[in-house]
């Protein structure tokens, strides 16, 4: 008869332990997500192109609260996807309004000088999504340089506008010494409805015409209520001034064509180019304007902007 040995009292830890490890280890992310992992298995190729893009930093910032989650931030909880595999069970931004996927974007980049007017510019008034610009997955395509991503980006819709800089005189965009985003910002401003830095192109224009910038003892109205447009075609023009029209007299008598001197109907004299004007078109030294009105911008010491 074989003699058995209580332990004492002691609890066999062996048998225990044994059962604690062979159970499975407790999931680590939150009730209804799956985590990165568990997308990258059916979703191999855009996991390996999303390694190289910025929005990468998010799978491992912790202060973002998206650690191992990157994919959810954007998509949603996607528990419930990776057990059905149904389209149906998962966010997918790229098919949902622009009002409906911005809000995703906007979560993290609100914040962002350059995103200040999303909703106030004109892209976000003409439902024009982030994504159709931003690309969310893929690292950024390889060009020459800044300026060539952004001039190519923005002529996929602004074909018109591209094709004004085939004109004889613009500013050299072709040449990609500048980039649509130096004088428009994309994401609108809070001042001002279009896209242009600011309404007439201030600051935009003076950013490099900074000698045109008042204020002026004696302004040039056009300058100063509707701005550099109303006179200059910032894209591309035929005139050497990039003006609006071909010839600089031909601007002018838009508005001056037939000014009458002070004294109004009492004095006959006038200063506009009609006959028998003192500006007398016929003769040639009246049909370039700029010749005697030097400061066309504004002036400090004429009123007639002379000098």
């Amino acid at each position: 008869m074989t003699r058995t040995t209580p332990l004492s009292g002691r609890t066999p830890w062996a048998p225990v332990l044994l059962f604690f490890f062979s159970l499975p280890a407790p999931s680590q992310q939150k009730p209804g997500y799956a985590g990165t992992e568990s997308c990258q298995l059916c979703h191999e190729d855009i996991a390996k192109a999303f390694e190289r893009n910025r929005h990468a930093a998010v799978e491992k910032d912790k202060r973002r609260g998206w650690e191992g989650r990157a994919c959810e931030s954007c998509h949603g909880p996607g528990a419930k996807h990776a057990e059905s595999a149904s389209a149906d069970d998962i966010r997918n931004p790229g098919k949902l309004l622009p009002g409906q996927a911005d809000p995703a974007c906007l979560s993290c980049h609100t914040m962002q000088s350059t995103q200040v007017g999303r909703v106030h510019g004109s892209h976000g008034k003409n439902q024009v999504a982030c994504a159709s610009c931003h690309p969310v997955h893929a690292p950024p395509p390889q060009a020459a340089n800044r300026n060539t991503r952004i001039n190519t980006q923005c002529a996929s819709c602004h074909i018109s506008q591209r094709a004004s800089f085939q004109r004889p005189h613009g500013h050299r965009l072709n040449q990609n010494a500048v980039s649509c985003a130096d004088c428009h910002n994309p994401h609108g401003t809070q001042t001002a409805a279009s896209l242009p830095l600011s309404t007439g192109g201030e600051p935009g224009c003076l950013t490099c015409h900074g000698d045109k910038r008042g204020p002026f003892a004696f302004e040039h109205a056009p300058v100063r209520l509707e701005g550099c447009q109303s006179c200059h075609e910032p894209h591309g023009s035929a005139n050497p001034r990039m003006l609006t029209r071909p010839s600089v007299t031909q601007l002018c008598l838009e508005c001056h064509s037939n000014i009458v001197l002070p004294g109004g109907a009492t004095n006959t004299g006038a200063l506009g180019g009609i006959p028998p004007a003192f500006h007398d078109l016929r003769s040639a030294r009246f049909r370039n304007c700029t010749i005697c009105h030097v400061k066309v911008h504004g002036s400090h010491v004429s009123r007639a902007l002379l000098k």
